[in-house]
């Protein structure tokens, strides 16, 4: 499974961006979600989806301005991100895995197998 991300850019304070992952094939791919890794940092979960019932998990310092989703037709997984601000700045990733992970085991990376390059949100 090939995982390719698209959408970072660079945006002012409250500003929004909208992050998609493209993956060559969604079968059986059971827990889809977002990471992020800023300089210096560990790679953090951002936001997780159930994708067999949609059911979401989100870091503390998201909730409330991150929502992903995961369009069946276009089979693409979304980051919409709203009042962005500068500690949001990071390279964010694209995961994937075949379990369905436990809530609490949704934002840990080391569950998931599929990985994408990358894109770089910067926020100032």
């Amino acid at each position: 499974v090939q995982l390719v991300e698209s959408g970072g850019g660079s945006v002012q304070d409250g500003g929004s961006l909208r992050l998609s992952c493209g993956a060559s094939s969604y079968s059986a791919l059971h827990s889809m979600a977002w990471f992020r890794q800023a300089a210096g940092k560990e790679r953090e979960g951002v936001a997780s989806i159930d994708t067999t019932n949609g059911a979401t998990t989100y870091a503390d310092s998201v909730k409330g301005r991150f929502i992903i989703s995961k369009d069946a037709i276009e089979n693409t997984l979304y980051l919409q991100m709203n009042s962005l601000k500068p500690e949001d700045t990071a390279m964010y990733y694209c995961a994937a895995e075949h379990a369905r992970l436990p809530e609490n085991w949704a934002l840990l990376p080391n569950e998931y197998t599929y990985w994408g390059q990358g894109t770089q949100v910067t926020v100032s």
